[in-house]
């Protein structure tokens, strides 16, 4: 790799990776215009095009990541998820058949394995979205990692949030409580649900989930900082 081509990819791959993908995809692009041989490239790019609802141009980027390489499992499940979004359901079912195939050869570990890579690219997706401030595109997203696998407090948790930036607050608490009782050890579900009352007016049942976090992980740097906050707003 040439000192031109290195320094691109290093700077496109970097600001990928930190959610920022308009200033991540020129970069991208030069790198395949420099050398077209670059399967994790031609992916991110598949990706950005995804979020931008640019399907058919997200198609052919993952269709040429896995024509360098037919073992990348996470291009094989964002092609399928772009084919889903195309209603090329077929396509979809056989790109994820073939994942799970090379993953896992026996057919006992094939289903899990499917539903839950499908449940973290719908998760992974998700987040994305949120970077980018689409929050109802966001919340479909979850909700689809959800349906898959609904033991993830960390995909509640993050719905939850998104419901809480859409007012939807009856629905937040519903998915923030039930994280909580997936995982009571998962601080973020604690502190989320208690921003969410503090948002709907309802202090008193915010220091209320503030104090049971800290009875229950007393380290809990977010909980004891809200609920200082609150308090000294309370009395000043």
């Amino acid at each position: 790799m040439d000192s031109l081509l290195k320094e691109l990819y290093k700077q496109g791959t970097a600001l990928f990776e930190e959610g920022k993908y308009s200033e991540a995809e020129p970069f991208l692009k030069d790198v395949i215009r420099i050398n077209p041989g670059y399967a994790d490239v031609l992916n991110k790019l598949g990706v950005i095009a995804y979020l931008k609802s640019e399907l058919e141009e997200a198609a052919e980027y993952l269709e040429k990541a896995l024509r360098l390489n037919p073992r990348y499992t996470e291009a094989s499940l964002n092609l399928a998820i772009t084919y889903n979004e195309m209603n090329e359901f077929k396509k979809a079912q056989d790109v994820f058949s073939k994942a799970a195939q090379i993953a896992h050869p026996t057919p006992q570990a094939a289903d899990p394995f499917i539903a839950g890579k499908f449940a973290n690219e719908h998760y992974r997706l998700g987040n994305m979205y949120m970077d980018f401030g689409m929050t109802e595109e966001a919340i479909e997203e979850y909700r689809k990692a959800l349906r898959l696998n609904d033991g993830f407090a960390d995909v509640r948790t993050k719905l939850g949030v998104a419901l809480r930036n859409k007012k939807l607050f009856d629905e937040a608490v519903t998915e923030l409580t039930r994280a909580k009782e997936l995982n009571p050890d998962f601080g973020p579900a604690w502190v989320q649900l208690g921003l969410t009352y503090y948002t709907q007016g309802l202090t008193g049942l915010a220091i209320e989930e503030w104090e049971a976090a800290l009875r229950h992980m007393p380290g809990l740097k977010e909980a004891r900082t809200y609920l200082k906050l609150v308090k000294e707003k309370e009395q000043s």
